[in-house]
């Protein structure tokens, strides 16, 4: 999970890559960058951290240009050096950057690929880079300096050929324009807009509509899976149907979490599909639970807030923050290994005593991933008072590890694998634990938009929307991305980001 912006503009952008950034922090806090260009040359910014940390005012006094594109970044690889902070860069042809959202499913074939047949070497372990060198070898083909837009939709319908798995991008042609385009599944979302200015029309591509809205842009359009869209340097916009076999199917996690609730993706309104979740998640208690004792629905922030309304409103139980959220301190379910996520539950949540003294409460999350930030909370309200402690999941539960961008990487470390629910509760400290069905999830999020017949829930159900993904990769990708291995590789990571910061 990254986010991603690009922009054409008639004045400089780096501001307003900053702004959109900022407003896309939530989907990833390892490191940030900006590029920019003035037509002829590139000034690039990055570095690990969060957006604030990354750009200082001499940084962006030096980011001129008048078009550019940004990045914000978790990583779901075992390593968080700045070494693979995005955008990258490749000087030919033209001069290329791009910033990625999702995760490449045949990477390894591709590097074989790409240094057999391209003669190209890759420098990082980031598909981001590999991504960017198959595009840029196939608008190589086209050998010409007056660069066509056929020229370009060509070279990503053979790009789209070649990779598999989740992506949704933005690309930088140095003084030609902006590119956008997204997987033949949807899978990770990207949108774009326009505002009218004094000069004319100006348009903007971006994960999600609310980086949109920070800088004034109005949202036309999600890109369709499979589609392009170029802005040239003109602020032209041009689109295009880049494959033969396209679907929507996005993932449902991004409305469960990954998304803020004031996006729209897909045409859907994350808000309202989150409060749909808790209705249907209060009608399962009711039929689980008639005789219910709950006296208190209390959200673990902040995610969870607007199904935890919902819930509490159908079952007629008094609603209540029962915790207060340190808000300088990160989403712990995006942090690079356990060690860290456990360390800053605690600093990150504080329990109000009164809401919880003597009471039986049902406390409300998003959805229940290791189990180790439940466990914690669950037993910050027993600390607190509480007579019993029921949670609730918006979700279903998380069985299968994730391909495609999220980090949900080992079986093994999924509190809910091969376990039932009576031993989950157990093994987080709850008196009761309740799963939203993986339908009602469904039809919470496709009443939004019933053309979308199909979702990525393969996190919830084990069936892979790319339909390549088998044991071999799933055993790869459990070796390089469990938490062992990050855990294993902070002591380095932080050493090398005292040196870059040195």
């Amino acid at each position: 999970m990254c986010g991603i912006i690009g922009i054409v503009s008639r004045q400089s952008v780096a501001q307003i890559i900053y702004d959109g950034l900022l407003v896309l922090q939530h989907r990833g806090q390892d490191s940030a960058g900006i590029v920019v260009s003035d037509g002829k040359k590139l000034c690039l910014r990055k570095d690990n951290g969060q957006v604030s940390d990354v750009f200082h005012t001499s940084h962006m006094l030096q980011l001129v240009g008048n078009m550019g594109i940004g990045h914000v970044r978790y990583p779901t690889a075992g390593c968080s050096s700045s070494a693979e902070a995005q955008p990258f860069y490749v000087n030919s042809p033209y001069g290329i950057t791009l910033a990625h959202n999702g995760n490449l499913t045949n990477v390894d074939k591709l590097k074989q690929e790409l240094y057999e047949s391209d003669l190209r070497h890759i420098n990082t372990e980031s598909d981001s880079e590999v991504l960017l060198n198959v595009l840029a070898h196939e608008l190589h083909k086209s050998s010409s300096l007056n660069l066509s837009v056929d020229d370009i939709f060509t070279a990503v319908t053979e790009t789209h050929k070649r990779i598999e798995g989740a992506y949704a991008v933005v690309a930088m042609l140095t003084g030609k324009g902006i590119l956008g385009f997204r997987d033949p599944h949807g899978i990770r979302p990207v949108v774009y807009g326009k505002r009218d200015t004094d000069d004319g029309v100006e348009y903007m591509i971006a994960s999600e509509s609310v980086a949109l809205q920070a800088s004034g842009f109005e949202l036309i359009s999600d890109i369709k899976p499979g589609e392009a869209i170029y802005i040239d340097a003109d602020n032209n916009l041009h689109r295009k149907q880049c494959t033969e076999n396209h679907a929507l199917s996005p993932c449902i996690f991004e409305y469960v979490y990954l998304a803020r609730p004031d996006s729209i993706i897909d045409d859907i309104y994350v808000y309202k599909a989150r409060l749909r979740m808790g209705v249907k998640l209060s009608e399962k208690i009711l039929r689980e639970m008639p005789n219910h004792d709950i006296d208190v629905v209390i959200p673990i922030p902040d995610t969870s807030r607007p199904a935890a309304i919902e819930l509490a409103y159908h079952l007629g139980v008094k609603f209540r923050e029962g915790f207060i959220k340190n808000r300088y301190i990160g989403r712990t379910f995006i942090m690079p290994g356990q060690k860290l996520r456990e360390q800053s539950v605690r600093r990150k949540l504080n329990a109000i005593d009164i809401e919880f003294k003597g009471k039986t409460v049902l406390l409300v999350d998003d959805s229940i991933v290791r189990g180790t930030t439940s466990k914690q909370i669950i037993q910050m309200a027993r600390d607190a008072g509480a007579k019993k402690v029921y949670i609730a999941s918006a979700a279903p539960a998380v069985r299968y590890p994730n391909v495609y961008g999220i980090d949900m990487p080992a079986a093994e470390e999924l509190v809910a694998n091969n376990r039932n629910d009576k031993e989950i509760a157990e093994r987080i400290g709850a008196d009761w634990l309740v799963y939203q069905d993986l339908d009602d999830l469904i039809d919470a999020v496709q009443k939004g938009n019933r053309d979308i017949k199909e979702f990525d829930c393969s996190c919830f159900n084990g069936k892979y929307i790319t339909k390549t993904i088998d044991g071999d990769y799933l055993n790869k990708i459990k070796s390089i991305r469990n938490d062992s291995a990050k855990d294993g590789s902070e002591e380095n990571v932080s050493a090398a980001g005292l040196h870059n910061n040195a």
